[in-house]
């Protein structure tokens, strides 16, 4: 008997678990995701005040969150910018000709009476304004040396979706190698397709001419204007011949000095220097002599 007995309270207690853990399923408090609403820029959006009811005497407010709260919709008026290109519907608001200065998060207020007071529902909506990319700014030198090391650049700030970057040579789209992931290499050049660089490891003459850059993304594509770089190898004559001249230039400068001083124009100078100066002094001493001796009469 008392093990039949135990053996009973065993499955109470499993039968109150069982029933505690599906009440917790059941009535637990689980906070509703925001909704996530995707625009392209200048076209429409519809932010949606999803879960509360509405009744005739339902009072409804939108605000924007931010840094600061900024009221979209308040006293059954739309405000701000709002109220020249969006309408209310029900509860929703249509934004007409979305900007990417939309972009945000938004919130739905509906303060509902009821028997124990006024009762407060909310909804939250998060507005992505997709952009298309604007023209990049390329970087493209306009002269390089051939055996050195040149990155061009390519970046655009617009772009949401952030595009990915193509170059093209002479019109022609330079093809990578989709295995690097993202990087693309071959022999004389590695393509960056997420940060828009084009770098040549060793440039060569070959690699002279006209390059653009596209810049993509799922909404549009834009292209900087061409730009073109010339590759010249390194003259080493002119080098050698400069180096020659100016060599031959300090040769005939120290020649000239050591022929001035074995003709003594430096010393004749010094010679010069001095006897002016003793003149100088035998001057002064006679001045002085002859003051004192006015002094004495």
């Amino acid at each position: 008997m008392a093990r039949r007995s135990r053996h009973r309270l065993l499955l109470l207690l499993l039968r109150y678990l069982v029933v505690a853990l599906g009440y917790h399923k059941t009535c637990g408090v689980s906070a509703p995701k925001d909704q996530v609403i995707t625009a392209i820029e200048y076209q429409e959006a519809v932010l949606t005040c999803k879960y509360p009811k509405k009744t005739m005497a339902s009072r409804l407010e939108w605000k924007k969150l931010g840094k600061s709260v900024s009221f979209v919709y308040y006293q059954q008026a739309l405000k701000g910018d709002f109220k020249d290109r969006a309408q209310m519907m029900d509860f929703s608001i249509r934004i007409k000709n979305v900007t990417r200065a939309d972009a945000g998060k938004y919130r739905c207020e509906v303060s509902t009476p009821s028997e124990q007071g006024q009762t407060l529902e909310e909804d939250t909506v998060t507005l992505e304004v997709l952009v298309a990319p604007g023209v990049p700014s390329c970087e493209v030198p306009n002269s390089a040396l051939s055996g050195t090391v040149v990155e061009l650049r390519c970046q655009d700030k617009e772009g949401n979706p952030a595009p990915e970057y193509t170059w093209f040579k002479d019109g022609t789209r330079l093809v990578g190698n989709l295995k690097l992931d993202t990087q693309s290499t071959n022999s004389s050049y590695t393509m960056n397709t997420k940060t828009g660089t084009l770098q040549f490891n060793t440039v060569s003459k070959l690699d002279s001419g006209e390059y653009s850059c596209e810049a993509r993304n799922s909404i549009g594509s834009r292209r900087c204007p061409g730009k073109r770089m010339q590759v010249d190898d390194l003259n080493v004559s002119g080098i050698i011949a400069a180096v020659v001249v100016v060599a031959l230039v300090i040769s005939i400068c120290a020649l000239g000095v050591c022929y001035a001083q074995r003709k003594g124009y430096f010393s004749k100078e010094t010679s010069f220097q001095k006897s002016s100066s003793a003149s100088k002094d035998t001057t002064i001493s006679e001045n002085d002599f002859k003051h004192s001796k006015s002094f004495i009469i």
